[in-house]
């Protein structure tokens, strides 16, 4: 087996798993296992008879899997969460986790495409045998749709014009590399916001290729289904669409927000909110690991 990477020590661990409510005997899903830190902890509150799935689609997390007969692993997307559960014999669920954030692994691996600090190939997939890349995105995308996509999951103001020089550059040869990407885009931003508006369209480009958006809500809504009265949903966000998403399933059941209301005009909601107000990192935190800057903690509990 090949050596394991080294992933970071996850954001708010001991406040997420806190938050899972675990008991002992209790059977539980951490969708993001990544480097496993979140599923580690997880496994030492259970007991002989607990149980915790993890999913994750990447193939480099197979040399992180922790030896242990009360873990399964599931290699899969986590949109996938109800239909893996059963073919396991699992119907109800104590807890589900999930971090949204990508792991510095991935940003600091050069050939997978995620980070604009080094070059490579514009790749950006988590499943490296899916088939749509980055590259992909730039080159077949209509501009409209270009545009969409930068100001839907990156929130650039300069969309329009971004997606207008893509496909202008493009027209004369494929866009191939980070370096010959960057070489594009990086005159349309002024030096003192430069890394953070790039950081914003690698952000979009990366949502894009794995179906983020998409992929998050089916979870979400599995998870209504999923987990036992009592049960506790709990998600860590790291930016404001899936945020908004989470924060709105907690609190109607559905991604949009709109509230189901009984015959008495009642809110009719799956889920009680655990914590009114989000926990975010603490400075400590967020000096020993500056991408959890932007990490809020989201739990409920479901009804």
């Amino acid at each position: 087996m090949s050596e394991p990477i080294t992933y970071h020590i996850p954001v708010l661990r001991n406040e997420s798993v806190d938050g899972m409510n675990i008991r002992p005997d209790g059977t539980y899903v951490d969708v993001t296992f990544g480097g496993g830190g979140h599923s580690r902890e997880i496994l030492n509150r259970l007991g002989e008879k607990g149980r915790l799935l993890g999913f994750d689609q990447d193939e480099d997390t197979l040399t992180n899997l922790p030896e242990d007969a009360r873990f399964t692993f599931v290699k899969s997307n986590f949109r996938y969460l109800k239909n893996f559960l059963r073919y396991h014999g699992i119907e109800k669920v104590d807890a589900i986790l999930a971090d949204l954030g990508v792991s510095s692994h991935h940003f600091d691996d050069s050939s997978r495409g995620f980070s604009f600090r080094f070059n490579g190939k514009l790749d950006m997939r988590m499943n490296q045998s899916a088939p749509l890349t980055a590259a992909d995105v730039l080159n077949t995308y209509p501009e409209e749709e270009l545009a969409r996509i930068f100001y839907l999951y990156g929130e650039l103001k300069n969309s329009r014009k971004l997606a207008a020089v893509i496909a202008t550059n493009r027209r004369q040869k494929n866009i191939r590399t980070i370096e010959e990407f960057m070489e594009i885009i990086k005159p349309l931003f002024g030096r003192e916001r430069e890394k953070k508006e790039l950081a914003k369209v690698f952000q979009a480009l990366r949502i894009e290729v794995n179906r983020e958006m998409e992929a998050l809500e089916e979870m979400l809504m599995a998870a209504t289904e999923v987990l036992k009265p009592g049960g506790r949903l709990v998600v860590i966000t790291y930016h404001s669409l899936e945020d908004r998403m989470v924060k709105n399933i907690m609190k109607s059941g559905r991604t949009d927000g709109k509230t189901e209301k009984d015959f008495f005009g009642n809110s009719q909601s799956p889920f009680r909110l655990v914590n009114n107000k989000v926990i975010v990192p603490d400075a400590e935190e967020i000096e020993r690991n500056p991408r959890s800057r932007s990490a809020k903690l989201r739990i409920a509990e479901k009804v």
